[in-house]
């Protein structure tokens, strides 16, 4: 199977597939932390090159009801980043998966189909992650786990605080190549 991860510089999710055996590329306009299959540029330009299924993970900068304080203040990026995630659901790919934390695709696109935690895939922690599916079915907890805590939320500030709150976690992207692959 030919798969897309759109918006995804650290290679996990890429990774999780190509180790079951799948052709899989990361695309992301940052380069790639791990070698591997990656096209540094816009999703745009490979979006039609065929593929069978599309992880997506947009940015969540002008998305994200975290943010929501600022909400007045990006109007034309609210608009502009709500346009790339249509553009994504809406892709020529039979298979889709949208992923982004709770955000203002719920109410000015639609609901997402589930909610998932970390800690429903072998990581202690809370990270409320939203999937919008296309053809996909609900993913399964594979190893529900003790320990609620936020980490991620509680991350410092710092030059790479929005890297690691991005990153998927390990236990998720199993999942996703393990029950969609």
């Amino acid at each position: 199977m030919r798969v897309l991860v759109a918006c995804e510089y650290s290679g996990v999710v890429r990774d999780a597939f190509a180790r079951k055996g799948h052709y899989a590329m990361s695309c992301d306009l940052l380069d790639t932390e791990v070698i591997g299959e990656h096209y540094k540029g816009d999703v745009l330009d490979v979006i039609n090159d065929g593929w069978d299924l599309m992880i997506c993970h947009p940015p969540c900068t002008h998305l994200a009801v975290s943010g929501a304080r600022w909400f007045k203040e990006k109007q034309a990026e609210q608009k502009e980043a709500l346009e790339f995630v249509e553009l994504l659901l809406n892709a020529p790919i039979p298979r889709i998966c949208l992923e982004n934390p709770i955000s203002i695709i719920s109410s000015r696109i639609r609901k997402p189909d589930q909610i998932i935690q970390p800690w429903q895939y072998g990581h202690g922690e809370t990270k409320a992650t939203c999937l919008w599916l296309k053809n996909l079915p609900l993913l399964k907890p594979t190893n529900i786990v003790e320990g609620r805590e936020a980490r991620v939320h509680k991350m410092p500030p710092g030059p790479n605080r929005w890297k690691e709150r991005s990153r998927t976690f390990q236990g998720i992207a199993d999942a996703f190549a393990q029950q969609w692959g």
